[in-house]
């Protein structure tokens, strides 16, 4: 396991590398000689942790994982948990710990449905495989157009851009990927929050204000309903010694109100 940082700088994808070993990077399963193409659509690099896989170790547990899928689902509390296991890497923890605690994530991750699709009373509902293709296009569309934006479209907007009207677009982004777009976009703003806070950040209220919230408060609030947890108690899991802090300078527009 490994953290790195990517200095890509283009939003637009580049040219096809080709993986070389198994790899689990950003919630993304590769294999050898998987095609690559990375773009980021904010046009700025991101800090990563990548984890190796020994063949031996894969052929072990390929059906209990069912690696056959490469895109993996990653909820709020097991990227807290990721970024938890890397602050207390980064403060010093023993190798047992840190491998039982990435086994421990990895199962989490690697074993969670993936090809589903959510209803709208919660549970979850087959789809004809065209219907559900083009959903999730659209669903796909929606993320792209609010990372684009950084969080400040309003629906109306956010439908126009993708070309869908406002109540369809959201009653297929909930159907195609089991939450709410308002949900979604809590979620961007907090990890944008985990991000900084991991990089050293310490103000709550500059955080809050950065990322769109109303108020140190609203920021309160949103954390503690998608995490369970509260600002300052997040922050003091994710202090890392200053001399192992990474100064990021991000660069972010203004961002809407929830």
């Amino acid at each position: 396991m490994f953290e790195g940082r990517c200095g890509l700088d283009r939003t637009g994808f580049t040219p096809p590398s080709y993986e070389s070993t198994h790899r689990l990077s950003a919630a993304v399963f590769t294999h050898p000689g998987d095609e690559l193409r990375l773009a980021h659509p904010l046009g700025c690099g991101d800090t990563f942790t990548s984890v190796e896989f020994a063949p031996q170790m894969l052929a072990a547990r390929d059906g209990e994982w069912g690696l056959s899928a490469h895109r993996l689902p990653l909820d709020d509390d097991v990227d807290l948990s990721h970024r938890a296991l890397v602050a207390a890497s980064r403060r010093g923890v023993d190798a047992f710990a840190v491998v039982e605690q990435m086994h421990g994530l990895l199962d989490r991750l690697l074993t969670a449905p993936e090809s589903r699709t959510a209803g709208v009373d919660g549970a979850w509902t087959p789809r004809h495989p065209a219907t559900l293709v083009a959903h999730r296009r659209l669903a796909d569309r929606a993320r792209e157009a609010l990372a684009a934006a950084q969080y400040s479209v309003g629906l109306d907007e956010l439908a126009a851009l993708v070309g869908s009207s406002p109540h369809h677009l959201s009653r297929v982004f909930r159907h195609a990927t089991g939450e709410t777009l308002t949900a979604y976009r809590n979620r961007l703003r907090i990890r944008a929050v985990l991000a900084d806070l991991q990089d050293g950040a310490t103000n709550l209220r500059t955080l809050a204000a950065r990322h769109g919230f109303a108020d140190q408060a609203h920021l309160t609030r949103v954390m503690r309903r998608q995490l369970g947890r509260l600002p300052s108690e997040v922050r003091r899991m994710l202090a890392a010694p200053a001399e192992s802090r990474i100064n990021v300078q991000r660069g972010r527009g203004p961002a809407g109100a929830a």
